[in-house]
């Protein structure tokens, strides 16, 4: 399989996130649990610091991942859990350890359950922002695909290629280890707006091993449920749940009034009741439970070789488990669907940017300021009495939806435009949809701006007179009325389903939050 990188388009055929082959079982889709007690919980649970020093030096660790470099006053520490059969270190599970998981016998890459955790520089408190695994995003050098395949496939498209290029297997697989996190960390900023400064990852078996090492987790049901595709049995009110079962609350998907959404909000109140867990009296100061909670983490999750733990816990030593709250970003559609069937969760990167701005107390990003190559723009709205026979067109896709210039041009074609060049753009990339003209009040160029829909016509000098070009980028509607948007995308019913968040989980409750 080979990606097309130029001009961000992807080469047609069948959709990337659809060749990484994925467990029957995904039982990973809940894993960010380890990551939580890992990362805001166990350095900040009372460790003599001497302890914590010895934990350091046996987590493994992971490097040159392009993080950091955003001075906003935080640490944002991106938490994913994968479908790897191996342990940290990357050492093959046994299989009894396999057996345990219900965890299916293909192995995959995904990252089904993907987590931003933003912390204030003073450790005053931690915001957890779930993201949907099926959330249909820009993945850097693929094009649209669900989020959750972006680190597995980008991973096996660079693995392929160095291994026709005489890389070994071992060096293959390293080094596509790492363009896989890469691509999954540039998704997550570029969809949320937010710089990641540190990565923390964990395979399947942390989540058995943590729920274990504390005891098992308390849960409440609204209603008993019996589900079999996930094992999930389980009568209603409160219950203590240990790893194996744990695994089935909170991979249940089916039979839930809002499917994966609902799934998110399980997850968050499970690591909610961890949190109270691991920061409780009967953990603290039972050096069994330390043991094991140190033994779990080893085992499970790798971090960034650029995290100094020592200074994170001694930032955090004043976190309360009530200032750990766990949030969802919002969604367009819960039942989307590409124009190839897959389906999908559609989001607006805008909307989704503007949320987590205001959760996280930062400014939120100007995603309408004019590319920087423009003067200035106007938006017709009447059709000018021109001859559109006499007026050509240049298109570019600068989006990476394939064979949208074609799709763009076909329309121009057929209200009678003449047609120049049509394919990637090879110029400066946009961020926005455009007209281009040497002047705004090119009556060419509000003649295309209006039959396609309404698009801001923009000056640019160094076109000749007489000269139209429109340059497409991701946020292109269709001026046609479909229900399908401009990424390939509809609802699977007969109009969008959008979901606003909900409120926060409060790691801070008494007891646990009840759900469906």
């Amino acid at each position: 399989m080979r990606i097309d990188r130029q001009g961000g388009a992807r080469v047609p055929q069948e959709p990337t996130a659809r060749q990484v082959p994925r467990p029957p079982a995904p039982a990973s889709r809940i894993q960010i649990a380890v990551a939580v007690a890992a990362v805001l919980v166990l350095v900040v649970t009372g460790f003599a610091w001497r302890s914590v020093d010895s934990l350091r030096s046996s987590l493994a660790t992971i490097g040159d991942l392009g993080l950091g470099g955003g001075k906003d006053g935080a640490v944002d520490i991106l938490l994913v859990g994968t479908d790897s059969r191996t342990d940290a270190h990357g050492n093959p599970l046994s299989e009894s350890e396999l057996a345990s998981l219900r965890a299916g016998e293909e192995v995959a890459s995904n990252t089904d359950t993907i987590i931003l955790v933003r912390v204030p520089n003073d450790g005053s408190s931690a915001t957890a922002i779930s993201i949907p695994r099926d959330a249909y995003v820009d993945v850097p050098g693929i094009g649209k695909s669900k989020i959750n395949a972006a680190y597995g496939a980008t991973k096996e498209s660079e693995r392929q290629e160095l291994v026709e290029d005489g890389k070994s297997e071992s060096e293959a697989e390293k080094q596509s280890t790492k363009a896989g996190r890469e691509a999954l960390i540039k998704s997550v900023a570029n969809l949320t707006g937010i710089t990641v400064d540190h990565y923390a990852e964990i395979g399947l078996l942390g989540f058995v091993l943590l729920t274990d090492a504390v005891g098992g987790v308390d849960v409440c049901l609204n209603a008993a449920v019996d589900e079999p595709l996930s094992g999930a049995r389980f009568t209603a009110g409160e219950q203590t749940l240990n790893g194996s079962n744990a695994l089935s609350f909170v991979r249940q998907r089916h039979d839930l009034p809002r499917g994966d959404l609902d799934r998110i909000v399980r997850q968050q109140v499970f690591m909610a009741s961890l949190v109270r867990q691991v920061l409780s009296a009967k953990t603290l100061t039972n050096p069994g439970k330390l043991n094991q909670l140190s033994t779990a983490v080893q085992r499970s999750v790798v971090l960034d070789s650029d995290w100094d733990i020592i200074d994170f816990a001694t930032q955090l030593q004043d976190l309360a488990g009530g200032n750990v709250k766990f949030e969802t970003i919002p969604v367009v559609d819960i039942n989307g669907m590409t124009d190839y069937g897959e389906s999908i969760v559609q989001v607006d990167p805008k909307a989704v940017r503007k949320y987590v701005a205001g959760l996280v107390g930062a400014e939120a990003p100007d995603d309408s300021a004019d590319d920087a190559s423009t003067t200035s723009s106007t938006v017709p709205t009447t059709m000018p009495d021109i001859d559109v026979s006499s007026v050509t067109v240049d298109v570019a896709n600068d989006s990476s939806i394939s064979g949208l210039a074609a799709s763009v041009g076909d329309i121009l074609a057929a209200e009678g435009f003449a047609l120049g060049d049509v394919g990637n753009n090879t110029g400066t990339s946009v961020t926005r949809t455009a007209v281009y003209a040497k002047k705004a009040d090119s009556e060419a160029a509000q003649a295309v701006s209006v039959t396609l829909g309404g698009l801001p016509v923009e000056e640019d000098s160094s076109l000749a007179s007489g000269e139209v070009r429109v340059v497409l980028a991701g946020d292109y509607k269709s001026p046609t009325g479909s229900s399908s948007t401009s990424d390939g995308v509809s609802s699977a019913g007969t109009s969008p389903t959008p979901v606003e968040p909900g409120p926060a989980i409060d790691a801070g409750n008494k007891g646990p939050h009840c759900v469906n």
